[in-house]
């Protein structure tokens, strides 16, 4: 699908990934915002954007934001918050993605691209690709969504849909909140320069992918694949250790803290404690990422400083 002179709805347009989508579809589309600022903020709406304010969850907000008129939906609203071990966290994400595709179903859109996550593959073998089986999360923020692409792969078969699946790597750049390992690092070490406590036992490796590199990638995948479901790894070829991420922080702020560990192999219940996303699809597709996994967190700090040191 060209993404051109359509009408487009992103859903949590106002948060760390979706303003930054959006600020790129509003050059050359009518952009609506649909967002409550649970998780975002009202000045990341960019301009020229419509805004729809509301929770997602009540269907009268969906139907504001979703019209006869919209040409495909970019769905980022969910509770993200990964370390959660809550039912609830499941009901609200899948009761999100039910609101958003019954509304478009009622009135005709059939496009969607989803954000969904690397930790739907649970603890697989690495790089691991998108056909990798069985799909096994540990984490309740994993099933809900591995729960919400089984919803929209019914719809794609069974109602005409053309669905984006996007499994993020771990996506690092401004706006990234606290409870994010790099802005929390930052934080640490503003109030206590001489001590850094890291979670788990510092050897946790994952790839982390920077959010216009991200953003670029999704805008690729929508314009070049266009089978029922397109599903796509979304990271980099290799993988940055949290250790490495403190020194690399550490440097970037001129400081030589001692670093204290948690212990054990994984920050919090949930985690996953190395992953790497397999990306020959993707770059089957035509995209490379612009950099490695330590080139984007070190572009992240930088770009994070400002922000959350103090």
């Amino acid at each position: 699908m060209e993404l051109s002179d359509k009408r487009l709805v992103v859903t949590g347009g106002a948060g760390f990934v979706g303003s930054r989508l959006a600020a790129r579809l509003v050059a050359d589309n009518e952009v609506v915002v649909a967002d409550d600022f649970r998780n975002s903020e009202r000045e990341w709406v960019p301009d020229g954007c419509e805004l729809v304010e509301g929770d997602l969850t009540d269907p009268d907000v969906v139907a504001e934001a979703i019209t006869e008129d919209v040409d495909a939906v970019f769905h980022f609203a969910a509770d993200k918050d990964a370390g959660a071990d809550d039912i609830d966290q499941y009901r609200v994400n899948n009761t999100l993605t039910e609101n958003v595709v019954d509304r478009m179903d009622a009135v005709g859109v059939d496009n969607i691209a989803f954000t969904s996550s690397s930790v739907v593959y649970g603890e697989a073998p690495r790089p691991t690709p998108e056909d990798y089986a069985p799909l096994e999360p540990i984490s309740i923020y994993g099933a809900s969504k591995l729960g919400e692409e089984g919803l929209l792969s019914v719809y794609a078969h069974s109602h005409g849909f053309t669905v984006w699946n996007f499994r993020f790597a771990n996506i690092v750049g401004p706006r990234l909140q606290l409870g994010a390992v790099i802005p929390d690092f930052i934080h640490k070490l503003s109030e206590s320069p001489d001590e850094l406590e890291i979670l788990g036992d510092g050897r946790q490796e994952k790839s982390y992918m920077h959010v216009d590199d991200c953003v670029d990638a999704m805008c690729h995948v929508v314009e070049h694949a266009d089978a029922p479901v397109n599903t796509y790894n979304l990271g980099t070829r290799t993988t940055t250790s949290v250790t490495t991420i403190a020194d690399i922080v550490a440097d970037e702020m001129e400081l030589d803290p001692e670093y204290s560990f948690t212990g054990g192999d994984r920050g919090w219940t949930g985690d996953v404690p190395r992953m790497r996303l397999s990306i020959e699809k993707l770059s089957a597709l035509g995209w490379e990422p612009s950099g490695s996994s330590d080139d984007a967190v070190r572009q992240a700090v930088r770009e994070l400083l400002p922000e959350h040191s103090h």
